[in-house]
């Protein structure tokens, strides 16, 4: 039966209700709570907001003044609180909490900029948070950004005044440290003003300016540190393994200006709240038995053990008793050891996740593989977020399923067409006048000469993207080997259809489409894109609306048979403790995947959505694959071109 939640990174690990809470949190220099998930940390952090704001409704009217006090609130903005603002919403229509003796600010906005576009902080916060509840008029005070240059200072130094010593304010932190827009140098003491945008910070934002960094303002207004400092007391959020490494220098390392956040070191009363994914670097996670007992699980003895093997640069069979004790692992050795004995069933363990049979091999012995030989062949499908995502994951074992005889079908669950830059949608009809078909150039040229930045792209226009990224996704599919006309299914879920970077809330309508493809394929094995740190959020919600199609498909027969294996398709790939899959690519292999990824032109050299990425997209999916065999390699398995790694749905 699928159980429609995949595995967390918490099996085994640190006994924490077995260990001091000194002793857990001894290298931590900001008190940090992990949850096992956003929407569980949220509601923490509700409950803290909540209850803040109900104690201080308790508090009596000023005797002496007419107008009521208020709680004074901080508010951030981007896709980090959107979560929390909806848990909020939810608590005052469900009567909880009322936010009539409630003030708010804003941390931070773009420069110039016009409270009513779409892509202000200004506008952002009204539409997530404050025209949803009771808050009233006079107690909004948020940033402007439509301000005469020779009006900023006096408003700065107007609104910093307004500002400090609020009661709470609760920010998220950007991937540099960032603290609202104070860039890394930025000074301790620094109060509200204006700000130059780093390009990295200006690449973070250029989603909300349709991709383009050039269309993304160079200047912004934003709380100071020394402003944020003065609050009573401060709630850090994360999420995301997008986060981890800042969340690791920011609760654990040193002060130092080049990461901002860090100076929140020096504050009294602050609380970092992360998932398991935003906390996956801190030692109390990545390295519990660094911090105290642990719960020795298989799964997490191959998480040390691999681990052991970077520390000392030592295969698995070569590692002694000493450097497991000189290693803090002495533990381990107490309770799994023999160190010989712990070696050899990590080894076979390790072992055991290589296959190059991904849809199982007939008439095996399939006791220690990865994938049962029966039934065989299997009926698979791939779900893609993008038309791109399936070939840069996992196109080798793709091209595997394919050869080796499985049933492969391919369901690319948005159309991407927003990640088709014009000068590509004009290069496509101007290829197809050239062939003697209905000459549409100055027609598609027409259209883009109407977009105006901010508003979603012209409906004919998306059309032309779409049609780019679907042929693009056959072509692909025909050189793996895949029948693109009856096994590649264009879902084109509405969530993604707004013709901006930002998307809509899934829909009943979104899941109702996997959950009829799959009712009619009812396959064996799916694959499922597990990226968590898409800066559009895409991939977030693509997992999540197969997930939930599973759920409202769990009593179905072919459910009991049926397995889940998640893929990466951007960043960084699954750690070695997780992986329950590995396919070995050979030469020949690893170039059949490139020349697929080839097929997706439009994504090449010109990429407007992801432009912190300095290469293309088949560079690093094979700089991946091939680091994967050579960590494999490291720990004493055989010698591979490449591998794609996989995780299994528990």
């Amino acid at each position: 039966m699928i159980t429609p939640k995949r595995r967390l990174q918490s099996e085994g690990g640190l006994r924490e209700n077995a260990t001091p809470y000194d002793i857990i949190h001894r290298f931590e220099k900001i008190p940090t709570r992990i949850y096992s998930g956003e929407d569980v940390a949220v509601k923490s952090i509700a409950d803290h907001i909540v209850n803040a704001i109900n104690d201080f409704a308790q508090s009596p009217v000023d005797d002496f003044s007419m107008e009521e006090k208020t709680f004074s609130l901080g508010l951030t903005t981007g896709r980090t609180p959107i979560g929390l603002y909806r848990e909020l919403v939810s608590r005052y229509e469900a009567g909880e909490v009322s936010f009539r003796r409630v003030s708010v600010y804003s941390l931070d906005e773009f420069y110039p900029m016009s409270p009513n576009q779409p892509q202000s902080r200004n506008y952002r916060i009204h539409e997530e948070f404050i025209n949803k509840i009771d808050i009233r008029p006079e107690n909004v005070h948020l940033i402007t950004g439509d301000l005469d240059e020779d009006e900023l200072v006096d408003y700065c130094n107007d609104y910093d005044d307004s500002a400090s010593e609020l009661d709470l304010i609760v920010i998220g932190v950007g991937e540099q440290g960032q603290v609202g827009f104070n860039e890394a140098g930025s000074n301790v003491n620094s109060r509200t003003r204006l700000v130059q945008l780093s390009h990295q910070s200006r690449v973070a934002q250029s989603s909300l300016f349709g991709g383009s960094v050039a269309n993304t303002p160079h200047m912004a207004i934003t709380l100071g540190l020394g402003t944020v400092l003065d609050v009573k007391r401060v709630i850090l959020m994360a999420w995301g393994e997008d986060k981890a490494e800042v969340v690791r220098d920011v609760v654990e390392g040193e002060i130092t200006s080049m990461v901002p956040a860090s100076l929140l070191q020096r504050h009294e009363n602050i609380t970092v709240f992360a998932d398991e994914d935003a906390a996956s670097l801190l030692t109390r996670w990545s390295t519990p038995w660094l911090v105290g007992s642990c719960d020795w699980t298989p799964r997490f003895v191959r998480k040390a053990v691999t681990w052991l093997c970077a520390k000392v640069n030592k295969p698995i069979l070569k590692l002694t008793y000493k450097d497991y004790v000189k290693n803090s692992l002495s533990e381990l050795l107490e309770q799994r050891g023999p160190y010989d004995k712990i070696n050899i069933e990590v080894f076979n363990d390790v072992q055991h996740t290589i296959t190059g049979w991904p849809g199982g091999k007939p008439n095996a012995d399939d006791s220690t593989r990865p994938v049962k030989s029966l039934p065989f062949p299997k009926r698979v499908v791939i779900f893609s977020p993008h038309p791109d995502d399936d070939v840069i994951g996992m196109g080798g074992t793709f091209h595997r399923l394919i050869t080796q005889g499985s049933e492969v079908h391919v369901a690319y669950q948005t159309s991407g067409d927003v990640a088709v830059n014009d000068d590509v949608v004009l290069q496509n009809v101007d290829t197809a006048r050239e062939l003697g078909f209905e000459d549409k150039y100055e027609r598609a040229k027409s259209i883009i000469a109407t977009k105006h930045k901010g508003n979603p792209e012209p409906k004919e226009l998306l059309e032309l993207k779409a049609a780019i990224r679907r042929a693009e996704a056959r072509a692909a599919c025909r050189s793996l080997g895949l029948n693109d006309r009856t096994n590649a299914h264009f879902l084109n879920m509405p969530f993604y259809e707004t013709g901006t970077m930002k998307k809509n809330d899934l829909s009943a309508e979104d899941v109702k489409l996997i959950v009829d493809l799959l009712s009619e394929i009812k396959p064996h094995q799916i694959y499922v894109a597990g990226d968590f740190s898409d800066p559009h959020d895409t991939h977030r919600r693509c997992f999540n609306a197969v997930f939930q199609a599973l759920e409202q498909l769990g009593g179905e027969e072919w459910t009991k048979e049926c397995n889940i294996w998640l893929y990466r398709s951007l960043g960084q790939d699954w750690s070695l403790g997780m992986v329950d899959m590995a396919v070995p690519l050979s030469p020949g292999e690893l170039m059949a995947k490139r020349y697929a990824i080839y097929r997706h032109l439009s994504q090449k050299d010109i990429i407007s959505v992801h432009g912190s990425y300095k290469r293309d997209y088949w560079q690093s999916a094979e700089e991946r694959t091939m680091n994967n065999a050579r960590l494999y390699d490291q720990l004493g398995m055989a010698e591979y071109e490449a591998l794609e790694i996989f995780v299994k749905v528990q």
